[in-house]
């Protein structure tokens, strides 16, 4: 192994993913990014819609009124974080954002919810 591979420090998150996610939500005038949960969030006026994980895949926020629904009828499953199940948030894995439509459906799930919420 050489010098040059051995210096490669690991991702937090899935770079690839991140560019994305950035460029579905390009348009968004509100648009922040920041390190959060160990990943990249991309945040609409102060409030996460959508995260790169650092575990794969993407965290998205949703209505918690949606999330009985979105269990039932999507890939996605409950968001823990030590230990609490955050009834606000889903966790989407890699193979089931592969596809742009794919993420497209979930940013556009974190988006809408986002942008109900108050500025912060």
């Amino acid at each position: 192994m050489s010098g040059a591979a051995r210096s490669v420090r690991p991702v937090a998150y899935d770079e690839d993913l991140a560019e994305r996610i950035r460029d579905l939500l390009a348009g968004e005038s509100d648009l922040s990014e920041q390190k959060m949960f160990g990943g990249l969030a991309f945040l609409l006026s102060g409030n996460m819609a959508v995260c790169a994980s650092r575990e794969g895949g993407i965290l998205v926020r949703i209505d918690p009124a949606e999330r009985e629904r979105l269990l039932a009828s999507t890939a996605a499953f409950p968001m823990v974080m030590g230990g609490r199940t955050m009834t606000g948030f889903l966790r989407v894995e890699p193979e089931d954002v592969r596809t742009e439509d794919q993420l497209a459906t979930w940013v556009g799930r974190g988006a809408a919810h986002a942008r109900t919420l108050p500025p912060k």
